[in-house]
């Protein structure tokens, strides 16, 4: 059989994901310099683990710093990634953490911006947040945990997101020991408030919904959300479990904000009409997009 040939990335678009990963690298090394770590506040993680070893570490070991730590731990997780996930995300991943331990160097000197531990917590988990959700976008990673998730997962009946929970646990009640237990109470919190921004970041602002309608009245309904809601409608080819006949089924996505409004439309045809919404990681078209605007 012959190889399919793949397309590759354009230049431009290979240069703006490395720029934006090194844009993310320098929010999460100001995060970590000019907020967390002044405040002995740390994240989850590679990046919390190193940030522990590098405290810990005797003053005449200058070489072994946050930065080579964060590097060399992260290694064996980017190779993994480059065997099970590819060369791209291994290749975006390593350069993402070495800017990382670059620019977090070069800010290692520079004033905190506050010594206050809670506005520490909000605007570096916030910061921190941005910039690793960037790396995440545009297809690197700062952390290999997730990676190691991933991997482990395959192994035990967890899931990724159990995984590092568990992982976690143990690197915040190992800070608990190192800086004490209001640091490290502060540190899930920031760990909480740039997971939540991460997931901000790669999902975007235009939160959408995909709804499923199964009616009788496809035609009319379709109709109605086209011409009142100025949304495109997808229909669907549907057999009935338990009256086996065929029937079409009507797909849609939304802003959240026109979810009452195409409710309403819908119930006033079909009272009876079956209606399944669904929240959407991310929606990509000009068609849909230009439907906004």
């Amino acid at each position: 059989m012959e190889k399919r040939q793949h397309r590759k990335e354009k230049l431009g678009r290979t240069i703006y994901r490395f720029i934006m990963i090194i844009i993310g690298a320098g929010l999460a090394a100001a995060a970590l310099e000019l907020f967390l770590i002044p405040n002995n506040i740390i994240d989850g993680g590679i990046i919390g683990i190193s940030l522990i070893l590098d405290h810990i570490t005797p003053a005449g070991l200058a070489f072994i710093s946050f930065g080579t730590l964060v590097v060399v731990l992260n290694l064996p997780f980017m190779y993994s990634g480059y065997k099970h996930i590819g060369k791209t995300f291994m290749i975006s991943s390593i350069f993402g953490v070495v800017a990382l331990a670059i620019i977090e160097q070069s800010l290692h000197h520079a004033e905190p911006f506050t010594t206050e531990p809670i506005l520490a917590t909000v605007f570096g988990g916030l910061i921190l947040g941005l910039g690793v959700g960037l790396v995440i976008r545009n297809g690197g990673t700062l952390d290999g945990t997730e990676i190691l998730g991933i991997l482990m997962t395959k192994r035990l009946p967890v899931s990724v997101g159990e995984f590092v929970m568990f992982i976690n646990i143990f690197i915040f009640g190992w800070a608990a020991f190192v800086f004490g237990p209001e640091q490290a109470m502060y540190s899930v919190m920031t760990y909480y408030i740039a997971f939540k921004t991460i997931d901000t970041v790669i999902q975007g602002l235009d939160e959408t919904k995909a709804v499923i309608i199964v009616t009788e009245q496809f035609e009319e309904v379709s109709d109605a959300i086209l011409h009142r809601l100025g949304r495109g409608t997808t229909k669907l080819k549907g057999k009935g479990g338990y009256s086996d006949e065929d029937t079409e089924v009507i797909y849609a996505v939304v802003t959240r904000l026109e979810v009452t409004k195409l409710k309403s439309i819908i119930h006033e045809i079909d009272e009876n009409a079956f209606i399944t919404i669904m929240n959407t990681q991310e929606t990509h078209g000009a068609r849909f997009k230009s439907a906004i605007h």
